[in-house]
């Protein structure tokens, strides 16, 4: 080692001393600066006689431009081959990233104007390694020449990669008749390496704000790299396909929106390293607990916003699953004896003598939701308890030592009724033109009927329908609304009762009809019910315990005619069907009143049922305009003069 020594010494010894380096080569964006030094011996001087070493690392303003391009851009006024051309850069030449080849706006013509760049010019867009005398040299992140240290996926350089989580996932649309674009991911500020891809016939559109409030909006239409509030986006359109790719770090929020194009659904892929702006940070130790004899003081940890260096609540650390927060430390303070008669006080642990201040709660409030997850909160307090018992609230860093106890906490996470819809009914007229019904209901999350659902979501429980059966007369050219049963029972069912904190009669669903067709009868179970809140269950009650009038639990049901039987009825069943179930409240209603003569003497003729306006409270025939507010009844056919003519 010795000799190793001496003989780097005696080559050394030919040198002279280095001299100062030379000015940048740039004024920003990391450039290069050397220094000379001469050899003073006869002979060659092992070694190099130049080095060189970063500087102006600094970044260069957005309107500075890209440093290759500037040096296109100098020859735009020196001609080639008789003409003048407006030169681009053309960048990542894999054979020979150091030379100057630049080329012809708008046509193919690529021309190598220099042999070297200028000093610090990056080898490669996306690399900090340089070009020195025409050579790339390896940069680190540090920006120190021959450094092999990098940033890791957060930007940190040399980090660990613990300052950001890796956010990945796939949204797929949802195509509505109402919604024309819709939420793929929210990007917040500082995020990299972000990459989406878009499967199928939507497009993507970026919307934008920045720290200081300001909203801006990009459509995406044309592939091309362009600026979107100072972040470089390279997006990619293809027919079927578009692809988005944002480096970072961004430097405003960002938003990606899908507008729907098409009728077939897209999917949307994406990725991205998400920084984590809220971190815990350890206080210093509190105030000790007593000016002398002995006392304990605390440090806590506080969760601070790195993007606006303040402290903010709690909650915005505990968002990220990576922040695990440092345990308070406890120590030993002013041990010296408090002034006393004998001058001296026995020093005890803290603990051993007065119990430690704790934390006490209220009980939790009403959930915010009924359904579809709500929260609930508390108070929490520090309180300390004196050699007498006498408990009183004090500075939460007293009770710092213990995690504090949840002040949130999520409640009904069950989901939110749903409208189910049964199926259709029998159309209401044997021939022609008519309508169907169908029961619609609102059912929770356990399959019970219930009430609940938004009106704005509903099913439609009428829809037209055509019988094939031709009729014996012209029927009326708009659909006959029918009053029957289990139209009804649709209007009924749908009005379900949701349980309360109140004592209520709650009726269960009907059960089906006693026959499968003509005219039967349903049941159903109703209960006195009451919901405890504390446990969030429903409890029976005796029947007196709920006030107000009792649900009926029997009625009439209609399954539609018979097979291969015309719709005919008897007066008590045309009475049950579209007498005692009438709704309306005008004094005048439309009633069936008997029926026409049969169109046939013999051989099978038909009787149609006679409609008439009638007052409801004198029992007299009206005329027909007074009927206007009520829809008329379905005609009614039945059959008649069965028995065969007699030969002519």
């Amino acid at each position: 080692s010795s000799r190793t020594a001496r003989s780097e010494e005696d080559r050394d010894s030919l040198w002279d001393a280095w001299g100062s380096w030379s000015e940048c080569s740039r004024t920003c964006g990391g450039g290069a600066s050397y220094s000379l030094r001469r050899c003073l011996g006869s002979k060659t001087c092992e070694g190099r006689n130049i080095r060189y070493r970063t500087c102006s690392n600094v970044d260069c303003p957005p309107e500075a431009g890209d440093f290759r391009a500037q040096q296109c851009s100098a020859h735009n006024d020196v001609k080639y081959q008789g003409q003048l051309y407006e030169w681009l850069p053309v960048s990542n030449d894999p054979d020979n990233p150091c030379s100057l080849k630049c080329q012809a706006r708008g046509m193919a013509l690529v021309v190598e104007l220099a042999p070297k760049v200028l000093d610090g010019t990056r080898c490669y867009t996306e690399s900090l390694d340089m070009c020195i005398s025409g050579l790339c040299q390896i940069v680190g992140c540090d920006h120190q020449l021959g450094s092999a240290v990098k940033e890791d996926n957060c930007g940190v350089c040399n980090g660990d990669g613990s300052t950001c989580r890796l956010v990945r996932g796939q949204y797929k649309s949802q195509l509505s008749a109402s919604k024309l674009d819709d939420t793929v991911v929210a990007i917040p500020y500082g995020s990299r390496q972000i990459r989406l891809v878009l499967k199928g016939p939507d497009h993507l559109y970026l919307e934008t704000k920045t720290l200081q409030g300001l909203k801006s909006e990009n459509s995406l239409t044309t592939t091309g790299s362009f600026l979107v509030e100072n972040s470089s986006i390279d997006f990619q359109k293809f027919p079927d396909k578009e692809i988005l790719r944002i480096s970072g770090p961004l430097t405003a929020d960002f938003t990606i929106k899908i507008h729907y194009a098409g009728a077939a659904d897209s999917s949307v892929q994406f990725i991205f390293y998400q920084p984590i702006i809220h971190r815990w940070r350890e206080t210093d130790f509190f105030p000790c607990s007593a000016s002398c004899g002995g006392g304990y003081q605390l440090t806590s940890a506080e969760c601070f916003d790195l993007r606006s260096s303040r402290v903010v609540a709690d909650q915005y650390c505990h968002y990220y699953p990576e922040n695990i927060k440092p345990k308070p430390k406890l120590q030993e303070c002013n041990l010296d004896p408090c002034p006393a008669s004998d001058g001296y006080k026995q020093i005890m642990p803290y603990d051993l003598y007065h119990p430690l201040p704790r934390w006490e709660s209220t009980p939790w409030t009403a959930c915010s939701s009924s359904c579809g997850g709500g929260i609930q909160s508390r108070s929490v307090s520090c309180v300390e308890e004196d050699i007498q018992g006498h408990i009183s609230p004090v500075e939460e860093w007293k009770c710092m030592y213990t995690p504090k106890m949840p002040v949130v906490q999520p409640c009904n996470i069950f989901d939110c009724p749903k409208w189910l819809a049964q199926e259709w009914s029998p159309c209401t007229v044997t021939c022609g033109q008519g309508l169907r019904y169908r029961v619609v209901l609102c059912i929770d999350h356990r399959g019970m009927h219930t009430g609940g659902c938004s009106t704005k979501t509903k099913p439609h429980i009428k829809e037209e329908c055509v019988v094939p059966t031709p009729c014996y007369k012209p029927k009326e050219k708009l659909p006959v609304e029918a009053k029957l049963p289990w139209y009804k029972q649709a209007q009924e069912l749908e009005e379900g009762t949701a349980v309360s904190e109140e004592p209520s009669f709650i009726p269960e669903a009907w059960s089906t009809c006693s026959v499968t067709c003509g005219v039967g009868s349903q049941m159903r179970l109703v209960k006195c019910q009451v919901l405890l809140s504390f446990s969030q269950s429903v409890a029976d009650l005796p029947m007196d315990e709920c006030e107000g009038p009792k649900p009926v639990s029997h009625r009439a049901c209609y399954s539609g005619p018979c097979s291969g039987e015309a719709a005919e009825y008897t007066p008590e069943e045309t009475q049950l069907l579209y007498g005692s179930l009438q709704e309306f409240d005008e004094l005048y209603d439309w009633e069936y009143g008997g029926f026409t003569e049969c169109s046939e003497s013999c051989g099978g003729g038909v009787q149609e049922a006679v409609v008439t306006c009638l007052n409801k409270q004198t029992r007299e025939i009206a005329d027909e305009t007074l009927c206007v507010s009520s829809r008329r009844p379905p005609q009614l056919l039945k059959s008649c003069s069965l028995d065969p003519c007699p030969p002519r």
